[in-house]
């Protein structure tokens, strides 16, 4: 007896090793979609996440399955008594993250799926099927006698609900988000979402300063604001045109003329009162008489 006491102890000690070393099974992964009411309100009052049912088509029916159904608003009910979900859902609007959940809209990839969807008919099959469903329509009926119902009427008559929001003030979670706006991480984490070209989608190429540069060149196809390389390129002498069809090319030791004007550049300035850039070509010769 006393030997399986001391192999159950070491047993323990191991198992619990193991979880505080990080190597305990890792739990089954969440489906993305959410799949009871509470899911959904805990998504809808979460800023960092509540607009993906309007992003995406796939994911507004089933949503809009959900806030058809009478348990949805009972939910509400019960979760709008718990001080903690408004803890949560306002700290949630200070996330960084919630700009990148609005800035999606911004993605021209968005409004291609709801252009397709707008031709798909098993989108309005979906969408009909549920509001045409006898069971949801029995289940309002019945929502009267629903015991989610009488249990969100019961909370309102529970001690323990006052107590909850008497004692607020005190709540480390409510301090906890209070100090939020004085953390400087809050606002350097706006900005670095703010300068991320993730946050903005497909769109956000352009903060990316490849996307400047044309494709096997060595100088951005356009002006990069972002590039110090550009703002310093402006002080240099541009390089060499090309000379036109049927001209006569500069000599090998004639002076580069700059693509564009160049501010910073004497010559070019000096170059503004040569002749030679106000000649006139010459016209074209008649066509002989035959």
């Amino acid at each position: 007896m006393k030997v399986k006491s001391i192999v159950l102890a070491l047993g323990l000690l191991g198992s619990a090793a193991a979880y505080a070393n990080g190597t305990a099974p890792a739990p089954a992964a969440q489906p993305t979609t959410p799949q009871t009411s509470a899911q959904w309100l805990e998504r809808m009052t979460d800023f960092t996440r509540n607009a993906s049912a309007y992003r995406d088509p796939k994911v507004f029916v089933p949503w809009a399955n959900a806030v058809t159904e009478p348990g949805f608003y009972t939910q509400m009910g019960v979760n709008m008594m718990e001080p903690g979900n408004w803890y949560r859902m306002m700290g949630s609007m200070m996330d960084p993250r919630s700009l990148n959940n609005y800035m999606q809209f911004a993605d021209p990839n968005m409004y291609m799926k709801w252009m397709a969807a707008s031709m798909d008919p098993n989108f309005y099959t979906a969408l009909m099927t549920q509001f045409a469903d006898p069971g949801k329509m029995m289940r309002w009926m019945m929502m009267p006698m629903d015991p989610n119902m009488w249990n969100m009427m019961m909370q309102s008559m529970n001690p323990g609900m006052y107590m909850k929001w008497m004692m607020a003030p005190m709540d480390p979670r409510l301090w906890q988000l209070a100090m939020a706006p004085m953390n400087p991480a809050t606002y350097t984490g706006w900005m670095n979402a703010s300068m991320n070209p993730a946050t903005y989608g497909s769109w956000g190429t352009w903060m990316n300063p490849a996307s400047y540069t044309a494709a096997g060149a060595a100088a951005p196809a356009t002006f990069n604001f972002f590039d110090p390389n550009a703002w310093m390129g402006m002080a240099t002498q541009g390089a060499a045109q090309p000379a036109a069809a049927g001209t006569t090319a500069a000599p090998a030791n004639a002076p580069a003329t700059a693509g564009t004007f160049n501010f910073f550049d004497p010559n070019a300035w000096m170059n503004m009162w040569n002749p030679a850039n106000y000649a006139q070509p010459a016209p074209a010769a008649a066509p002989a008489a035959k």
